[in-house]
């Protein structure tokens, strides 16, 4: 497979591993705010509420562990993007809530949410 067919290969992955994160988010009682916020720090994958806590969350999809499980994906770098991100999305708005940052680790079907995966 050439470089074209894995990053399409890898988009589509992600793609299905955003959608059933967002659909697990809804099952346990989420609602989802928004998917693909971009802004100059990048793109967040969802952003959900949940009561007063409003999560912004990192979607890692593997298809296997060969290269490590799908959240040790998420190094420092990719966290100050989102913290990042997340002051951009608050930056003009009053919005009272508690902010969180969660990775869901999708596998397959299977789906690992970690809730408060880091804090700034």
């Amino acid at each position: 497979m050439d470089i074209k067919g894995v990053k399409r290969f890898n988009r589509k992955k992600g793609m299905r591993g955003e959608r059933l994160a967002a659909k697990y988010l809804k099952r346990c009682g989420y609602k989802i705010v928004e998917r693909n916020f971009k802004c100059p720090f990048g793109e967040v994958d969802i952003i959900a509420r949940q009561g007063d806590v409003l999560a912004f969350v990192e979607v890692k999809a593997r298809s296997s562990e060969d290269y490590g499980t799908p959240s040790q994906a998420v190094n420092r770098q990719r966290m100050e993007r989102y913290i990042n991100a997340a002051r951009f999305y608050f930056s003009g708005r009053e919005i009272d809530c508690t902010v969180r940052f969660d990775v869901i680790e999708v596998e397959g079907k299977e789906v690992n949410h970690i809730i408060s995966a880091y804090t700034t």
